[in-house]
């Protein structure tokens, strides 16, 4: 597999999904055991969503997939085992602060995206790492606006009402914004668009000479998410919000298709329908998270000759 060249512009977008990230992890950890080298070496542009977010500015910041699993098998049960959202959200930033240990955007070794979702006006909100991603208004771009990876990805994984909204002040320059963020999986869950907005419109480049791997949390039964979250199922609250996450995903798949038809781009996010795999996006349960990070594995091998055929082209 070659590293990164002039010539194509390879990217890598991981969907929004909770706890379901392990399964992203899964497929990650195959896909650098393939290419023999850390992702960030390989990949020119980053894009994720939520727990997407999370993975990806770990892997533009240089770790190995092996060691963001075991973060996430430490940390996955400790976040979801809140008993409230505030609680939730104060581990979550607890955790999120020690491990990105106030570093901001300048750390990052490859570019990335980190989307959010602006609660007081409904438009998406991209953190950027590069002033070359900027659509206009480059001489007041700020790298993440000015936040910590830590704030940004807070941001990225509000999943209200399962965690807190992110009220934060944007930076660009010298001027100051106050809003109100909430999980960018509302907008764009699969970010596979935004990345490819960024790659032609931004980077220039062509579509024939764009290489992108989106992945999925994997498809699963919803098991139910306790006493109160079953309670909020009557008022169809989060059962709503599961269902929007899902049908953003499959719509922007969907529209990137039609969009660019020429577009070298493989999809990886299998549906596992078998009752034994039911789960949801607070899983806390480490046996059926390693369970779900296996089912990861198992799909990079059903398109492993598929992505070895696209670094290739």
């Amino acid at each position: 597999m070659e590293e990164k060249n002039n010539t194509t512009l390879k990217i890598l977008a991981l969907d929004g999904g909770g706890s379901k990230g392990v399964y992203t992890l899964g497929v990650l950890k195959e896909l650098e055991l393939k290419l023999g080298i850390p992702l960030h070496q390989h990949f020119d542009l980053i894009f994720g969503t939520s727990t997407g977010s999370i993975i990806a500015a770990l892997v533009a910041l240089g770790y190995d997939i092996p060691a963001i699993e075991k973060l996430y098998f430490e940390l996955i049960p400790k976040i979801m085992s809140g008993k409230s959202r505030a609680e939730k959200s104060s581990i979550l930033k607890s955790e999120a602060d020690r491990i990105f240990d106030g570093k901001k955007f300048d750390a990052f070794k490859t570019d990335i995206g980190i989307v959010a979702l602006n609660y007081d006006t409904q438009k998406p909100l991209i953190f950027k790492s590069s002033v070359k991603q900027a659509h206009g208004m480059v001489h007041s771009f700020e790298p993440g606006f000015g936040k910590t990876i830590s704030e940004a990805v807070q941001c990225s994984s509000a999943a209200y009402p399962i965690f807190d909204i992110v009220n934060i002040d944007l930076i660009n320059k010298e001027s100051k914004t106050n809003v109100n963020l909430i999980d960018g999986g509302f907008i764009a869950n699969d970010p596979t668009l935004f990345a490819l907005i960024d790659a032609h419109k931004a980077f220039g480049k062509q579509i024939e000479d764009i290489r992108l791997i989106s992945v999925g949390v994997g498809e699963y039964i919803e098991k139910p998410l306790g006493f109160w979250y079953n309670l909020f199922h009557k008022v169809n609250m989060v059962k709503f919000i599961e269902r929007v996450l899902a049908a953003n995903t499959n719509t922007n798949v969907l529209v990137a298709k039609l969009l660019f038809p020429n577009l070298k781009m493989i999809r990886i996010n299998d549906a596992f329908p078998e009752p034994d795999y039911g789960t949801n996006m607070i899983e806390n349960d480490l046996n059926k998270l390693r369970k779900i990070n296996s089912l990861g594995r198992g799909s990079f091998a059903k398109k492993e000759t598929e992505i070895e055929n696209l670094f290739m082209q």
